[in-house]
């Protein structure tokens, strides 16, 4: 995990400052007035998940007209999506060590050394992202600045942790080994992720792997149910 830098857009002000994502979306984000009838995937693979929560966030426009980032720590896959629903690109990730789906108190504020093993967890949940640097200068996406997590280019300082050789092996088996930041192959950074990011903030959803959707997002259950019910009753 990189340590905690300066944020660069006034977003992530809010959100230093205490905003929730919820609350920093009502302070000004953009609404898209179009968007796609469901998240289009290209021939890009995903898990059943992956595809729910994509579906959810374009049908319910929870991005809010923003960009928008899905994270599968399950299958370590990174899906970055348009504002409208439309896949950019997708790639495999590094995540945390542990499993989990919380930060650790005050992880944001502690030295790297005094982390242990079973604390390095991805946390999931629903976030404002934008870009920003950390301390050495590096652009990076800001997820949660409190808890110094982000999203950024891999890692290969230590080579001991062979970071670069994890991301090309073809399972997720081996790809659990960062302090809880998202690691992804800098080309697709750079390709993907920073224009994305580049003139505006965006969403990032970190899917759960303890517990469930429902449980994790706001309204994603009574959502479906919705969309069920009007598919029953032949109203969609």
């Amino acid at each position: 995990m990189p340590n905690v830098g300066k944020f660069g857009r006034g977003m992530l002000l809010m959100l230093a400052a205490g905003c929730s994502a919820h609350q920093a979306v009502a302070a000004g984000e953009p609404v898209a007035p179009h968007r796609l009838a469901r998240a289009n995937f290209e021939r890009e693979s995903a898990s059943e998940d992956v595809r729910r929560m994509a579906a959810w966030v374009v049908d319910a426009g929870d991005s809010r007209g923003m960009p928008f980032v899905i994270v599968d720590k399950v299958d370590a896959k990174v899906f970055v999506f348009r504002a409208d629903g439309r896949l950019s690109g997708a790639t495999a990730a590094l995540l945390g060590l542990a499993k989990g789906d919380d930060s650790a108190p005050g992880i944001g504020t502690r030295k790297m050394a005094s982390i242990l093993p079973e604390e390095r967890t991805t946390p999931a949940g629903r976030y404002v992202a934008a870009l920003g640097h950390n301390m050495h200068g590096g652009e990076i996406l800001w997820i949660d600045y409190d808890a110094a997590f982000s999203l950024h280019p891999v890692i290969t300082s230590n080579p001991k942790e062979q970071r670069a050789q994890r991301l090309a092996t073809p399972t997720p088996l081996d790809n659990r080994i960062s302090y809880g930041c998202i690691n992804v192959p800098a080309k697709f950074y750079k390709s993907m992720v920073s224009p994305a990011f580049r003139h505006n903030s965006g969403v990032v959803y970190v899917l759960p792997e303890t517990r469930s959707l429902e449980a994790v997002f706001a309204g994603f259950g009574a959502h479906e149910r919705t969309d069920a019910k009007a598919t029953h009753t032949g109203l969609n």
